[in-house]
């Protein structure tokens, strides 16, 4: 098959060597706002290059990938839909509520499946803990811990239009909660803070924040994440129920010492960045899609999906700003 990729900065550039590697691909075709970075990497990477979108949603595509600005996703998507491409797009579908819901009732108007960007469904701890959870091995849950922790702070420059911590970061978090669980979200608590560099909060963002979520089914979720976790890239899960407890991404790279003489678990080096963390999923992830494009498989993350992710989000920063209990019924659907 062959496969358009939009958008080659780090990601992307990442995403266009895995599709290279994948069996069922023949062919990669790269575009980017940048044609000379695109024919850049094309030719490093031993890839096709178009100068622009509509040169390369012309040249006789099977899959559409979307890796660029997240300002263009929404534009890009519709695009994809309208060439009748099986799409997939990095989260978020696009910058606010409104175009998100927008997005949403397009796709879903037609029959051109798009799969959105959330790894950590692909991560195989995610989906140990979502099986034990589905099998009732651990009893009822009532408690879940999760935090996303960087191990650095992103460039002042990406702030801006970052969409805020909730909406940029603890988002996988938010999706991953609903994947794991099969649950939805009902209320929200979230507070946050800038400890670090003062550009964080002269956007209005912040670089710390911590958020307790109720589910439908009355359990517990509290959420945390920093940009500032020095001690390495840190994303980790407890599932706590009645009868079993279990922990994703605790392991010999989990970015903690123990305080216990004696102790010296964890001992491996901890990961550095995401693309650390979660290569093996992203790769999972990209397989996927070359399934969706057969039409294989369903759709294992969909607009509406990421639709349900960014409400939370949108729940937590409204939740941040005016200090108050939101309930989801608050937040458009």
């Amino acid at each position: 098959m062959r496969i358009g990729l939009v958008g080659v900065g780090r990601i992307g550039a990442f995403h266009a060597a895995t599709l290279k590697s994948l069996p069922a691909v023949d062919q990669v075709v790269v575009a980017d706002a940048d044609a000379s970075r695109a024919e850049l990497v094309a030719k490093d990477l031993g890839l096709e290059f178009a100068a622009d979108v509509d040169r390369l949603l012309g040249s006789d595509l099977d899959g559409f990938v979307i890796a660029a600005a997240t300002s263009a996703h929404a534009d890009l998507i519709a695009k994809g839909v309208a060439a009748g491409l099986p799409t997939f797009c990095e989260k978020p579908v696009a910058q606010d509520l409104a175009d998100t819901q927008r997005v949403v009732s397009l796709v879903e108007a037609s029959d051109v499946p798009v799969h959105i960007g959330f790894q950590r469904r692909f991560d195989l701890g995610y989906q140990a803990a979502r099986q034990q959870v589905q099998a009732g091995d651990l009893g009822f849950i009532h408690h879940i811990r999760a935090n996303t922790n960087d191990a650095f702070p992103p460039p002042q420059e990406y702030i801006p239009t970052s969409g805020g911590f909730f909406r940029d970061c603890t988002v996988h978090d938010f999706d991953i909660i609903r994947f794991v669980t099969g649950r939805e979200v009902v209320s929200v608590f979230a507070t946050g803070a800038n400890r670090g560099e003062a550009f964080f909060g002269q956007y209005g963002d912040v670089d710390a924040a911590a958020a307790l979520l109720t589910l439908d089914d009355s359990t517990f979720v509290s959420v945390s994440g920093t940009r500032y976790n020095a001690a390495g890239h840190d994303v980790r899960m407890e599932v706590l129920g009645s009868l079993g407890s279990v922990a994703v991404g605790l392991d010999e790279h989990t970015a903690l010492k123990s305080a216990e003489a004696g102790v010296t678990f964890p001992g491996g080096p901890a990961h550095a960045t995401f693309m650390d963390r979660f290569r093996p999923a992203y790769v999972a992830e990209l397989t996927a899609f070359t399934e969706v494009v057969t039409g294989t498989r369903e759709v294992p993350c969909t607009v509406r999906d990421a639709l349900q992710a960014f409400r939370i989000a949108d729940a937590c920063e409204l939740s941040r700003h005016e200090n108050r209990v939101v309930s989801l019924e608050e937040i458009g659907r």
